[in-house]
């Protein structure tokens, strides 16, 4: 009788061992992982193509951004002569850094983090064939990266400005 319940002991830890599950920590999850949480290239980017050079590109939006009582540029970087003050390359590359508090306060408000990508910013860039491009961050990319809520209406209202900035800057 001793010899069954040793062996129905030693059953029952064999079958409660094999119904555990291992968590998979190999190196193959691990990488897995890290590529779903990446980023992918212009992943919540908009571009658009100009029908103009990058000097006036640039110049035309600045003038927008300038006459537009609603807007105020912060800041304007030139990536390339960045670039050349160190003795390296890069074609014309240029950012205008503007803002609206108004709108994006609220969004602020809503999640503060936005602050990263706040004020708006708007990339001119000219690529190895000479075609000139206008970039900005989508604001409903946006809206998911910063888990932003109820401001539906701001976010429409950011889009719109954005898509008739690009507009007027590249001519289209």
């Amino acid at each position: 009788m001793a010899t069954y319940k040793v062996l129905g002991f030693l059953f029952l830890i064999v079958m409660i061992s094999c119904n555990q599950s291992q968590k998979n920590t190999s190196k193959d999850v691990q990488t897995n992982s890290q590529q779903e949480m990446e980023v992918t290239k212009a992943q919540g980017i908009i571009t658009k193509i100009s029908s103009k050079n990058f000097e006036d590109t640039y110049n035309t939006l600045v003038e927008i951004i300038t006459n537009n009582p609603n807007l105020k540029i912060i800041a304007q970087l030139d990536h390339q002569a960045n670039a050349a003050s160190v003795d390296l390359e890069l074609n014309p590359t240029r950012v205008i850094m503007f803002g609206n508090p108004k709108l994006g306060t609220p969004l602020m408000q809503n999640s503060q983090i936005t602050g990263l990508d706040l004020p708006q910013k708007i990339l001119i860039w000219q690529d190895d064939n000479g075609v000139v491009n206008v970039s900005y961050n989508d604001p409903e990319f946006l809206k998911l990266r910063h888990e932003i809520t109820d401001k539906e209406d701001v976010l429409t209202i950011i889009s719109k400005a954005l898509d008739n900035l690009s507009k007027g800057a590249t001519g289209i």
